[in-house]
């Protein structure tokens, strides 16, 4: 006979978790306070999502143009070990990354931690990256008289980048790894369906030595947030990557008004795929220094 003064155990109610953005190294909700629904592939809900406004895209610019000039400083040898630390902390919850991307893009519990490992292992590649491409993209010129003439890579600034509607995790990075390895910042639109891997990478990102304002994430309707930031005057290049067909015209006249790089939507059929150095290469410029090494004669030369 059970003891009649011992309780009934009562189930226990899940801790919902609540998405914010990430912005200047911070957690705000959404200045609007609007928030929309995210659900599964089968329709079912995940999580309310921030859905950002015009204002959180342009503190998002702000935090990212202050972040700027320390990033772009550090050097190339320190952005790979934070890069490095990113793929590290990514290791430790991979667990929770495999079961938000399985949500988001219906995939089985295999197939959605095959993509987080893909993910990672693109962060460390990265990393490797980042004291290297300067060496590829740059070096010194052969010219016809008495000069050194060197080229450099430098980044180009602040980076709008629309992350993949249909790789809500491993595409995200693909886009967003290569433009802060070069030494540019980011604000980032991620996948307007399925947002909440973007959302929880930035609370990666906090923790993993990343200076505040280097990447800012921000949620919601992707056409509604990227008009505003195509055509602001403080973003200097913008990666299309998950705008269709019409809404890439739109954002590329809209960008045109102060001259900002622009890369076009591709078709990736594969994210997991050796991803190259275009990207990186996409939002760089090049710096040439003409120096004169004095007079070149017979008898050797004179500096």
């Amino acid at each position: 006979m059970s003891d009649k003064s011992e309780k009934t155990e009562q189930p226990r109610l899940s801790v919902f978790k609540t998405y914010k953005l990430y912005v200047g190294g911070k957690f705000p909700r959404s200045e609007s306070g609007r928030v929309y629904e995210v659900t599964d592939a089968q329709g079912r809900w995940l999580a309310n999502a921030p859905q950002s406004s015009r204002k959180d895209a342009r503190d998002a610019v702000v935090a990212a143009r202050k972040a700027f000039g320390g990033w772009a400083g550090a050097t190339a040898y320190n952005r790979g070990q934070i890069l490095y630390r990113v793929a590290e902390m990514l290791e430790g919850r991979r667990g929770q990354f495999a079961r938000e991307v399985a949500d988001a893009e219906g995939l089985s519990k295999s197939r959605a931690a095959a993509a987080v490992d893909a993910t990672i292992d693109r962060w460390v590649w990265y990393a490797g990256w980042t004291d290297k491409i300067a060496q590829v993209v740059g070096g010194g010129n052969p010219v016809a008289g008495p000069y050194f003439n060197l080229s450099s890579p430098e980044p180009t600034g602040v980076v709008t980048v629309l992350a993949p509607q249909d790789s809500s995790f491993l595409g995200l990075v693909s886009v967003v790894a290569p433009v802060i390895a070069t030494g540019n910042t980011a604000v980032v639109i991620a996948s307007e369906r399925s947002p909440l891997p973007a959302l929880s990478l930035g609370e990666v990102l906090a923790t993993s030595d990343l200076p505040g304002g280097v990447v800012n994430v921000l949620s919601g309707r992707t056409a509604e947030i990227a008009a505003p930031l195509a055509s602001h005057q403080d973003v200097n290049a913008i990666d299309l990557a998950g705008a269709d067909e019409a809404l890439a015209k739109e954002l590329e006249i809209a960008a045109a008004d102060n001259l900002k790089r622009v890369l076009r939507p591709q078709a990736v059929d594969d994210w997991a795929a050796t991803p190259g150095i275009d990207r990186m290469t996409a939002f760089l410029e090049t710096k040439t220094v003409w120096h004169p090494t004095g007079s070149l004669g017979a008898s050797g030369s004179s500096y």
